[in-house]
């Protein structure tokens, strides 16, 4: 939200009688125009960045689904990815399940808004706003083989399997081997040299 503030002096009053413009007047509309025009583009150049950036999120997710190994009973059926909370990854990870699959398996990417809706999925991505809550949902998926996703810096060490982090300005990851094993999860050799393991 954009806000235009005034400074009003002590010995000021409001004055809402109708005057002629000033000369001044047109170059100031100009100057204001000019500025939310700029504001605009920051704005928009802001959120553009931020869409690449959960691109590259959705690009590690797929990997994800390559690299890592799920037991038996989880390699049925669609693979499906939660969300949980609102974030910019969940258009970017549908655009990838239009196009790509996990093996023969459909990708079907669904938003959760609460911990009590949290359900059988494959991958749980967790973003930063909802980080408060990762005790009260690795409390609910207990040991199942749910691959927790979270990108907040120290959630790894937590009890996330992965968490998103920045590192000398790219986007790297972490891996916890204790979370893996818990929720019965194998990484490759190859994810495994990629990450930060912890």
């Amino acid at each position: 939200m954009f806000f235009v503030g005034f400074y009003i002096g002590n010995n000021s009053k409001f004055d809402f009688s109708l005057k002629a413009p000033t000369r001044n007047e047109p170059h100031m509309r100009k100057r204001i125009l000019i500025s939310l025009v700029s504001f605009s583009i920051i704005l928009f150049n802001s959120q553009a960045l931020l869409a690449q950036s959960y691109q590259l999120h959705s690009v590690f997710l797929y990997s994800f689904t390559r690299y890592v190994q799920w037991p038996d009973e989880m390699n049925h059926g669609d693979f499906d990815i939660l969300v949980f909370g609102d974030s910019p990854i969940t258009p970017e990870l549908k655009k990838m399940a239009d196009v790509k699959k996990v093996g023969d398996r459909a990708i079907k990417v669904y938003s959760i808004k609460s911990a009590a809706e949290l359900r059988k999925c494959n991958i749980l991505f967790i973003p930063a706003s909802k980080s408060g809550q990762l005790a009260e949902i690795l409390t609910k998926v207990g040991s199942n083989a749910v691959l927790v996703v979270t990108e907040q810096d120290g959630l790894g060490a937590k009890g996330s399997g992965i968490n998103f982090i920045t590192k000398e300005g790219k986007l790297a990851f972490e891996m916890n081997q204790a979370a893996m094993t818990k929720q019965k999860l194998k990484a490759s050799t190859e994810l495994t040299r990629l990450a930060i393991v912890i």
